[in-house]
């Protein structure tokens, strides 16, 4: 029998099913105000959720913890690997990857969280393991594209140890940037390079 009552329309998954962008960037953005004024031991959820405007469950619908929220924002904004170009040359390669690393070690939120979570690592097993294979996925991303672009080249043998090739040049540069905290030198990502190529 006909109530002239039309039947309801199926609505728009809601909630867990659709994650706003502009909410996540508010919660981005929000995460890391409280990191630089805060710091990790004293972050919270709570806090996080004020600052962006949201409730807590937006927070926890992206994230089951405090200490995922982190290393997933922070593990975001490390070198993007797909802004460096072939130039090339290994030369080029690295002197284009430095002044990306410099530029994202100079950032004013970067030179106050690094340090903060590095520490909080040491006093934290949880945080010391996640960081750590954070660091090292990206360091081996890092260094695979930069030795295969150059074995392809025929620049470096094709044993060439893609971990050793990172760790000479971003440690003098994190060294620099991140633990003496020094303005780097005028030419001094050439210098760094040429020191490294022989």
């Amino acid at each position: 029998m006909e109530t002239g009552v039309e039947p309801a329309r199926k609505r728009a998954p809601a909630g867990a099913a659709v994650l706003r962008p502009d909410v996540t960037g508010a919660i981005r953005d929000a995460v890391f105000a409280e990191l630089a004024a805060a710091g990790y031991g004293r972050l919270s959820i709570e806090a996080v959720a004020r600052r962006a405007g949201v409730g807590k469950m937006a927070v926890y619908r992206r994230w089951g913890s405090k200490l995922a929220m982190v290393i997933d924002l922070v593990g975001s904004v490390a070198v993007d690997l797909s802004a460096l170009p072939d130039t090339g040359s290994l030369r080029g390669d690295l002197e284009t990857f430095l002044r990306l690393a410099a530029r994202a070690l100079r950032h004013p939120l970067a030179n106050q969280i690094v340090p903060d979570l590095l520490a909080e690592a040491a006093r934290t097993p949880e945080i010391a393991q996640t960081l750590q294979a954070a660091l090292r996925t990206h360091q081996r991303e890092a260094g695979a594209l930069l030795t295969t672009r150059a074995i392809a080249r025929g620049e470096l043998p094709a044993d060439a140890d893609p971990d050793l090739l990172v760790d000479l040049t971003i440690g003098p540069l994190y060294w620099r940037l991140a633990v003496v905290r020094t303005a780097l030198p005028k030419g001094y990502v050439k210098k760094l390079v040429a020191a490294v190529l022989p």
